[in-house]
């Protein structure tokens, strides 16, 4: 199964999808209205950092698949799924906005993590849109896995730069 056909699966049936994007924010409302003030304390913090992450992901990859999309494969804005390319973003926008209401984000065990992943992909897609747009070509007699270790190394060296810069 591929990915395309993994979608054309959700796009026909997506009830559980709804149920799930919708579920998150819900779940956010009820844990800000039952723990109010006590966002912070453990029981709280936990479920807000599992919300953080069942939003955050899905939202993460349907906002880095819709950057290549319409950068790279050059889709038409007509043509997006709804279920899957933009139903996961809004989910997690909402998500964040009404867990920032009873607790900072700042104090939800691994938040920071979510941020700087998503930093490190908007890098990373920013430079291969660059190397994109600028027709860089390059003819080597490299292995390919020395090269994505290459890259690797300067993905690596690039998250070191940005944790320096913002400590």
């Amino acid at each position: 199964m591929t990915l395309r056909a993994f979608f054309d699966l959700i796009a026909a049936n997506p009830f559980f999808l709804l149920v799930f994007f919708l579920l998150l924010p819900f779940t956010a409302v009820l844990a800000g209205w039952l723990g109010k003030g006590e966002g912070e304390i453990s029981p709280w913090k936990y479920l807000y950092s599992a919300l953080v992450y069942l939003s955050a992901i899905p939202g993460i990859f349907a906002l880095t698949l819709n950057i290549y999309l319409f950068l790279f494969e050059r889709q038409s804005i007509w043509e997006m799924d709804l279920y899957t390319q933009v139903l996961p973003i809004l989910s997690m926008i909402a998500t964040l906005l009404i867990i920032r209401q009873n607790v900072p984000l700042d104090a939800v065990p691994g938040f920071e993590r979510i941020s700087g992943l998503l930093l490190i992909i908007f890098v990373s897609f920013s430079l291969l849109w660059l190397i994109d747009r600028t027709h860089l070509v390059v003819f080597t007699y490299m292995p390919f896995f020395q090269v994505a270790l290459i890259f690797l190394g300067l993905l690596l060296l690039l998250r070191f730069g940005v944790k320096r810069i913002f400590q």
